[in-house]
């Protein structure tokens, strides 16, 4: 059972750690969908289909309807893990081949290099949020995804933190069109706490998608 220490320092882990997480989440999504127009046009297809003309903000139903959406957000966070590495201490010795990793060590797991193996992602560069149908992560191993960690220690806020950007996402697409000034191969990763540019900034440009 939870303590009311255990409870608030979880409580501080949704409002501190959240943030800037999801904030650079959700602009490396734009960022991709801005570098591949023909997914956005996907995506706000999409959208005219659940929302129609409404000017309503979107309910839970309608965001449950967003399967395309679903798909671009794991893509996005696959080729940029918010999170790009996390570390694990090593209860027991552990062989591997002719290694052995001693009790108590350290490991640093690098998600960024597991989401852009070719050896588990084929042609792992490129954006193609169809890796996503049911039908191709059938056979994906369990750990071949993993922007949130894994196991009993995993982030504790990922459903509030994808549901947040689900609900943001869905309000700037309905209204605009974003065009990424930058190609990939023009931006310099930088692996701090979280993933960012190393000119600490995301250039896009935005458009209206309706002309008053």
């Amino acid at each position: 059972m939870l303590t009311m220490e255990d409870l608030k320092s979880q409580l501080n882990t949704f409002i501190f750690a959240s943030y800037d997480t999801t904030a650079t989440t959700l602009c490396w999504a734009l960022y991709c969908l801005g570098n591949n127009l023909d997914h956005q046009e996907k995506v706000h297809k999409e959208l005219e289909e659940v929302f129609q003309d409404s000017q309503e903000p979107a309910s839970v139903m309608q965001l449950s309807q967003l399967k395309y959406l679903d798909r671009v957000m794991k893509e996005s966070i696959r080729l940029y893990p918010t999170v790009p590495s996390i570390a694990r201490k090593i209860r027991d010795n552990i062989n591997i081949d002719d290694w052995v990793i001693p009790k108590d060590s350290t490991v640093l797991v690098s998600i960024m290099l597991l989401h852009r193996n070719p050896a588990v992602w084929p042609n792992p560069l490129k954006f193609d949020p169809d890796r996503f149908l049911p039908e191709n992560m059938r056979y994906m191993h369990p750990y071949s995804f993993i922007p949130f960690s894994t196991g009993p220690r995993n982030c504790i806020g990922q459903r509030f933190a994808l549901l947040e950007e689900k609900i943001i996402l869905t309000a700037i697409l309905r209204k605009w069109r974003v065009k990424s000034v930058d190609t990939p191969a023009e931006i310099t990763l930088f692996d701090g706490a979280v993933l960012r540019p190393y000119q600490q900034i995301i250039r896009m440009h935005l458009s209206p998608r309706k002309e008053k």
